[in-house]
């Protein structure tokens, strides 16, 4: 499961190869991707073959050019970049030869889903991205194109996409945006998630999440000024969501018996910006995430590690230590 992050996917890109430097990326079964993970995803359901496509993809330059400030939006418009800024991100590494790879992999029952938002109805639309390629052709192209730029496409910074659909008879548009506005990350839809007897299929799995954002608060005293505040408040709602996001998989991979292992952007790495797009940050965040990885020190696994993001809720060695007049919650009493 690959995470949004917009620049940060950088991270995981660099994790996937560096697993593939390493001899120890496994092969996975299904790969699902919201916002940059969906641009991630495809490459990594293909394989280390394809990680010349990735790296070039985060670290060719392509993201500081096409989304500079020569690239903004009239003051007006419904975002702050142009609408052809992402899709000539996507296009170059999104041709056919990629749509019929992911094909031939869908063929031996594997799977390749991507997340959207849906406007109109205030839903995750999870799109089956390799039976979009088996129709192939121009318009297979044209729908994976649109699907993963949908799904990067954040709401105010690109503008949404719209899809032509037909029901009961009557056509008409849908609108999506960022994936990540309704699933930061997920390991399957939700339905699935419910089944009964998913716990067959699933047995003998593993779960990896990648999650290209810093997950440990950052503390830092945060000026007055309306700017900084509303910058403030979604940078901390972002890193709630994503915790949140990470304790349901967590949840589910309990109830399955399956092993969890998670990557994240360390704490530490000092000036990441999920908004800088520009190619030295992004070099230095995926340099940190191929070398973490080649070196084995990428995964976490939150049920034992108290360094994962359960170690947010407690002080080393002892009990949560609440401000003068919180009420503290501790995960580890019931109630």
């Amino acid at each position: 499961a690959l995470s949004g992050g917009a620049a940060g996917g950088a991270y995981g890109a660099g994790v996937l190869t560096g697993l593939s430097k390493a001899g120890r990326r496994p092969h996975f079964a299904i790969v699902t991707g919201v916002s940059t993970g969906a641009l991630i995803a495809p490459l990594a359901f293909l394989g280390p073959a394809w990680d010349d496509r990735l790296t070039d993809a985060y670290l060719g330059g392509h993201a500081a050019e096409l989304l500079s400030l020569r690239r903004l939006a009239p003051a007006l418009g419904p975002s702050i970049f142009k609408g052809e800024s992402l899709d000539a991100l996507v296009e170059p590494f999104v041709d056919e030869t990629l749509i019929e790879a992911v094909a031939v992999e869908h063929a031996k029952g594997r799977r390749l889903l991507i997340a959207t938002t849906n406007l109109d109805n205030q839903r995750a639309t999870i799109w089956d991205m390799g039976a979009i390629a088996t129709r192939g052709g121009p318009e297979a192209v044209k729908l994976f194109r649109e699907i993963l730029v949908a799904s990067a496409s954040v709401p105010g910074l690109f503008p949404p996409k719209l899809f032509d659909v037909e029901c009961d008879g009557e056509r008409r548009q849908e609108m999506h945006v960022d994936g990540g506005v309704a699933a930061p990350l997920f390991l399957m839809p939700d339905a699935l998630l419910h089944w009964r007897n998913l716990g067959s299929r699933v047995r003998r799995g593993r779960v990896y999440v990648i999650v290209n954002t810093v997950l440990d608060p950052s503390v830092r005293s945060t000026p007055p000024g309306v700017a900084s505040i509303m910058g403030r408040s979604f940078e901390t709602m972002l890193r709630f969501s994503y915790r949140q996001a990470l304790s349901l998989a967590e949840g589910f991979c309990t109830r399955h018996n399956l092993p969890l292992s998670v990557a994240s952007i360390p704490g530490d790495f000092d000036g990441f910006n999920m908004l800088r797009f520009d190619t030295v940050t992004m070099r230095k965040i995926y340099d940190k995430a191929e070398a973490l990885a080649a070196d084995d020190k990428v995964w976490t696994s939150p049920a034992l590690e108290p360094t994962g993001w359960r170690g947010l809720f407690r002080r080393p060695g002892g009990r949560p230590k609440p401000e003068p007049g919180a009420i503290s919650l501790d995960p580890g009493t019931e109630g």
